[in-house]
């Protein structure tokens, strides 16, 4: 299985023209869980729609290869063929789309990919696919009836992309906080689905802002991203470093001399 290798990646949103990676490097073997945290604006979402080159962000330097392939010169389809999945933040959602028979699609298209030839599972047998994969998401079968991501809550729509990610098994999801505003008990379920998902092989991109997920997912890597670049990287101590100090400590000032004086008489008058 491939993995993912990134090298001074810099990249600009179109529309504003603004800088939103700086030189990023980051490698994630394959089979591996790497978990990307850091400050609102650092460029964590950012770093996600480019590997899957969103439309609305261009690369402007490095490169992304994905095993020994460079996929930064390659379309989002292409990307998605590859076995490269993006988790979105806030799905959206659209009228009038089937569920089930959008998920029926990708996975004929996923499964066309892998056994080099036409495939079409038809919906009743799809169904039964379906219902075994909800069934571990603790998904009620009121699903099938609805339209994509059309009235779900908050915590359905994490739902609805973790199960996208069991029916396709990509062989690297990009996961974007994904645990945002959910529960306890919805938090444990999405964790749950992608463990699954981690057993079978996939590598893992995780962004977060919080230590919560990390109780369920175990990470061989955790990089701290600010202002568009990697300042750090290390193992779950760093998370625990984060809880304690946030993304920016403030450092201990040395005393002057007057400062130290003023430390002495306040010593003395606690005596």
């Amino acid at each position: 299985m491939p993995n993912l290798s990134i090298h001074n990646l810099k990249a600009k949103i179109i529309e504003t023209d603004k800088e939103v990676l700086r030189g990023v490097d980051l490698e994630i073997p394959a089979g591996e869980v790497h978990v990307v945290m850091g400050p609102n604006g650092s460029g964590k979402s950012s770093l996600a729609h480019v590997i899957a080159k969103n439309p609305q962000y261009q690369m402007t330097g490095g490169e992304i290869l994905f095993g020994k392939e460079k996929i930064s010169e390659m379309d989002p389809s292409e990307i998605a063929q590859k076995g490269i999945f993006l988790s979105f933040q806030n799905p959206v959602e659209i009228d009038g789309v089937s569920f089930p028979e959008f998920l029926r699609l990708a996975y004929n298209s996923k499964m066309k990919v892998a056994n080099s030839e036409s495939v079409d599972l038809k919906s009743m047998d799809f169904r039964k696919i379906l219902l075994e994969k909800m069934k571990e998401l603790n998904m009620d079968r009121s699903f099938l009836d609805r339209y994509l991501n059309q009235g779900f809550s908050g915590g359905e729509k994490k739902k609805a992309e973790v199960l996208q990610m069991l029916l396709l098994e990509p062989k690297l999801a990009i996961i974007d906080e994904i645990d945002s505003g959910l529960d306890v008990d919805a938090l444990r379920t999405v964790a749950s689905g992608i463990n699954v998902l981690i057993s079978k092989g996939s590598s893992i991109l995780l962004i977060t802002h919080y230590k919560r997920i990390l109780e369920y997912i175990k990470a061989d890597a955790v990089h701290i991203l600010k202002e568009g670049k990697i300042v750090k990287s290390g193992g779950m101590e760093l998370v625990d470093q984060l809880e304690e100090e946030g993304f920016n400590p403030t450092p201990a000032l040395p005393l002057t001399m007057e400062g130290e004086q003023s430390a002495k008489k306040k010593l003395k008058m606690a005596k």
